[in-house]
């Protein structure tokens, strides 16, 4: 009996264990089938290798890991190089990359074959140009001074292009201008917003400024009474100071005559200007009588010169008198004959009275008694 109850229990035992191992299976399942889902999941996390790139542009003033690889992950902000100088760029090895990148730990870096990378700084340029017309801009009518385009500068330094971060967007905004008429000395100094930060990039320029005017200047030396061509003269700026006023200018001068002689790079001036001799002296010129009905030309020889309208001395070689007459054309004077005025018929009765209109005719008659007798 006792044995039987021992059996009896044992398979019990048995037969409970048997189903707690058949449950354990059953819910174990479930989890072995996440896990094997969860595994393109972790694919999906892998980090990707790092990859160099074969030309990079900075702003800041050195180099970061992130600006020469992509896929940097958590180094992108270490700066491993020196940028190089705005507006430049520069060249480096691979070999000396990858070894700057073990130093922080970044390996496996795919170079694609690169053997160098270059790495240009970015930078706003400002040009000397400009800079000089933004100059005579803020000159411009202080004190006494023309228009910006009649300023010529002379900077203390040369001024050449100049480059600036990039984050200096804004325009050259004049600060501070000051001028001084005694010397001609100018301290002119413009401000560039900044984007990074509040206080803006001031940029301060000296020298000297003179106002200059537009002169005709003579391209060679010329003689008293020669006439100027248009080869003759060219057209520069000179100092306003140097050539004062009455400038002739260039389109006038042409074909105008030279009261004195003029040296090559002198500017003119209307005083050394005058209307073309038409008549030379010792020309033959033509002499021209003219009255009511009359014209009449003879052959005569200038005592002096002169221009349209001027009034000369003609040696009249048929009477060999001397005659005035003005010039009128080129070899050319004209005479102008006096018309003797005959007194009007009715101004000369109209005074007489009734019993005086005979006399007209017998005043006739006693004149025409006076006349000599015509020679036979």
């Amino acid at each position: 009996m006792t044995v039987r109850s021992l059996l009896l229990a044992t398979a019990l035992l048995a037969a409970t264990a048997a189903s707690a191992q058949a449950r354990d299976d059953v819910t174990a399942a479930p989890q072995a089938r996440d896990h094997v889902i969860a595994v393109p999941q972790a694919r999906d996390h892998v980090i990707a290798a790092p990859v160099l790139r074969a030309n990079v542009a900075v702003a800041a003033d050195v180099v970061r890991i992130g600006d020469i690889i992509d896929n940097a992950g958590t180094s992108a902000q270490i700066a491993i190089y020196r940028a190089p100088d705005l507006g430049t760029t520069g060249s480096l090895p691979t070999a000396q990359v990858l070894a700057s990148l073990r130093a922080h730990h970044v390996i496996g870096v795919d170079t694609r074959d690169l053997t160098a990378i270059s790495v240009t700084r970015l930078a706003r340029t400002v040009h000397g140009k400009d800079i000089e017309v933004q100059v005579a801009r803020a000159l411009e009518r202080r004190n006494g001074l023309g228009d910006a385009d009649s300023l010529s500068l002379t900077f203390d330094r040369e001024v050449g292009d100049l480059r600036l971060e990039v984050s200096n967007t804004g325009v050259m905004q004049p600060a501070s201008v000051r001028y001084e008429p005694r010397n001609n000395r100018f301290d002119v100094s413009f401000e560039i917003a900044n984007d990074n930060v509040s206080t803006p990039t001031r940029l301060r320029f000296t020298g000297t400024v003179i106002e200059t005017v537009e002169a005709a200047v003579l391209a060679r030396n010329v003689e008293r009474n020669e006439v100027l061509r248009s080869s003759d003269l060219i057209v520069e700026r000179r100092p306003k100071a140097e050539v004062g006023g009455d400038l002739a200018a260039r389109d006038r001068a042409v074909g105008m005559q030279a009261r004195k002689q003029l040296r090559s790079g002198q500017p003119l001036k209307s005083a050394d200007l005058a209307k073309p001799d038409l008549v030379q002296r010792d020309q033959s010129v033509t002499l021209i009588y003219e009255a009511a009905g009359l014209y009449l030309t003879i052959r005569g020889k200038a005592v002096e010169g002169g221009t349209e309208g001027d009034v000369v001395n003609v040696l009249n070689l048929q009477s060999k008198r001397t005659v005035s007459g003005v010039v009128t054309g080129r070899g050319q004077v004209s005479i102008s004959v006096a018309t003797p005025r005959l007194p009007a018929t009715a101004d000369a009765t109209s005074s007489l009275g009734a019993n005086q209109g005979a006399a007209p005719i017998s005043v006739a008659a006693n004149a025409s008694s006076q006349l000599s007798p015509k020679a036979e």
